[in-house]
């Protein structure tokens, strides 16, 4: 029993010392770490570095797993795909001149998921790009979605700020953006694009429509080299001349806002336009604003007396009048508890001549009743003036047909009023009587003359057409368009003044005023258009607010700039014999004895 004792004894003994001998290691291990003796350096560093070593090794190890991770990068790739703006065409002018392109620009992403303070990332953005609204900023941030924009389109400076913020799930990215390099120049015409390349108006919508919105739409990785340029019927050029004029025509005036527009007769091209007030489709905000919309296209109007012309043109085409013709303005005409006046009354028998110069209410009244309601409704279908205008721009206007048609509805809109049409078709209509006799559709695209009288039906005689040319003409020269008769250029013209409809009721003192121009008028080529809205009279113009004083002047100055510009210079001598048709009736020169005009 002893012996077992003294054996369990040794061993409790040795047990201790082993104890002893690992507390003594590992004290000497610590010890020769924190101590300050050299002989200890060497562990002390060894275990410092291995310590490091492992520290880095879990950070490396991190970052190089997160590198590998193919979910994050694939997934950002795939989301910036989908939201970068697509690619768009470029859009000339008829010469090559650019009016809408694609840049590179840089955008600023995030990854929510991937932001650490948000709050902190929110402050910082804000700071460095001020026009991104902070709360609409941390409600992106704090979404689930893997991909956001911070703010399209930046500049390099904004870029390099982003950049030295260091955030860790912000990023950049390439896309395109739509520009106009010419500003307001053509806005109408031109509309814009969003910031994701779609087109939301004008040629830019028009172009969606014709197939590019389908392309994007089917996953096709467009860049603008694999895109076509569309060749716009416009000259950049002219289309400045015009707005130019326009805007200082409409100050002079103080009208209210105004129009005008250039269109190659033959061809159906709109070689300008221009209306006023407008806006810039690089800032397309600015394209919200009511007043800021094409009064050419989206706008329906009385035309006043311009429409003079079709009503003329119209008992011309049926025979049941000619240019020798007399028509009895000597009274005024009543219809019911309604009385129709001249504004130049001459009470007297009134050759169709003097109708036309005078701008005879009475007498083109009186011609539409010789043609019948029916008929003439059918004349003015067949002009394209009672169903809505198609042309490439989608933003366009019905009519305003009058419900109940009756002969008094005949009588006034024969001179202009009751029946409000878009001036484009107004235009497109007085364009048919100056080339000859057909109807050709407007367009804002190239496009030769063969293309174009394929869809052009004949409308009115050739007769016709040169007896209007020649009224156009003989207007100029003695009757209310003088104004526009420009020197070297044998302009034809005819004024338009309606009153304008405020709550209901004609008004007496504001006016819609309208001035068409033929050039040259014995070959026409460009017939113009200008409109003004509420324009005032002048001391220069004696307080007159009438169409002949100020859409008339506007005309003219618009043709002695562009007249050149489009290849018509000024001629030294003007045609001998304009009109060969009616020289064989004895109709020369307008201002010649054989005129027929009625001794004016």
């Amino acid at each position: 029993m002893n012996e077992g004792f003294d054996a369990k004894l040794k061993a409790n003994a040795s047990a201790g010392r082993g104890e002893r001998s690992r507390g003594s290691y590992l004290k000497g291990i610590f010890s020769g770490v924190f101590s300050t003796r050299l002989d200890k350096s060497p562990s002390r560093m060894k275990l410092v570095a291995f310590a490091f070593f492992v520290v880095y090794g879990i950070i490396a190890g991190k970052l190089i797993l997160f590198g590998l991770r193919p979910e994050a990068p694939q997934g950002i790739k795939r989301a910036g795909a989908d939201a970068i703006a697509a690619s768009r065409p470029d859009i000339l002018d008829r010469n090559g001149e650019v009016l809408a392109t694609d840049i590179k620009v840089m955008s600023v992403f995030a990854e929510p998921r991937r932001i650490i303070d948000k709050d902190e990332a929110v402050e910082l953005l804000t700071a460095v790009l001020p026009d991104v609204d902070a709360r609409e900023l941390r409600a992106r941030l704090g979404s689930r979605k893997g991909f956001v924009w911070v703010k399209r389109a930046i500049t390099p400076k904004q870029q390099q700020e982003v950049h030295r913020l260091g955030l860790p799930g912000v990023g950049f990215m390439p896309e395109n953006k739509r520009v106009y390099p010419n500003g307001p120049l053509a806005a109408h015409v031109l509309g814009f694009a969003n910031l994701d390349g779609v087109g939301i108006s004008g040629l830019e919508k028009y172009i969606d429509g014709q197939g590019l919105a389908d392309l994007h739409g089917a996953g096709f990785s467009l860049t603008p080299q694999d895109l076509k340029p569309i060749a716009t019927s416009l000259d950049l050029k002219a289309t400045y001349a015009v707005r130019d004029e326009l805007a200082k025509g409409i100050a002079k005036f103080k009208a209210k806002a105004g129009a005008a527009t250039v269109i190659d007769v033959d061809t159906g091209e709109i070689v300008a336009m221009a209306s006023l007030p407008d806006y810039d489709p690089n800032t397309p905000a600015d394209a919200l604003d009511p007043l800021h919309i094409n009064r050419l296209s989206v706008g329906v109007y009385e035309m006043g007396s311009t429409f003079k012309a079709l009503s003329v043109a119209m008992a011309l085409d049926s025979g049941k009048v000619n240019l020798n013709s007399r028509i009895d303005a000597r009274d005024s005409l009543r219809y019911g508890r309604f009385t129709i006046h001249d504004y130049h009354a001459q009470r007297r028998l009134l050759s169709v001549p003097e109708v036309f110069t005078y701008s005879s209410n009475i007498g083109v009244a009186k011609m539409a009743l010789m043609i019948g309601v029916e008929g003439h409704k059918a004349f003015l279908r067949k002009m394209g003036q009672l169903t809505r205008l198609r042309t490439e721009l989608p933003e366009t206007a019905d009519p305003l047909v009058p419900r109940n048609w009756g002969e008094l509805n005949t009588m006034t809109i024969a001179f202009g009023q009751g029946l409000n049409v878009a001036p484009m078709q107004a235009v497109m209509a007085v364009g048919a009587l100056m080339n000859g006799g057909t109807l050709v559709p407007p367009t804002f695209l190239k496009r030769t003359e063969a293309e174009a009288k394929k869809n052009a039906p004949r409308v009115v005689k050739p007769e016709t057409s040169e007896a209007m040319r020649y009224l156009m003409r003989l207007n100029a020269e003695i009757g209310t368009a003088k104004i526009a008769d420009v020197k070297g250029y044998f302009v034809g013209g005819k004024t338009g003044t309606a009153d304008k409809i405020i709550h209901g009721h004609y008004s007496n003192d504001r006016v819609f005023t309208t001035f068409m121009a033929v050039l040259p008028a014995d070959k026409p080529k460009y017939l113009f258009l200008t409109l003004m809205d509420e324009p005032q009279g002048l001391p220069e113009t004696g307080g007159y607010r009438t169409a002949a004083w100020n859409a008339g002047g506007v005309t003219g100055k618009i043709i002695e700039r562009i007249g050149p510009l489009l290849g018509i210079p000024p001629r030294i001598e003007l045609p001998t014999q304009p009109f060969p048709l009616l020289a064989k009736l004895g109709y020369g020169m307008a201002n010649s004895p054989a005129s027929g005009g009625g001794g004016h």
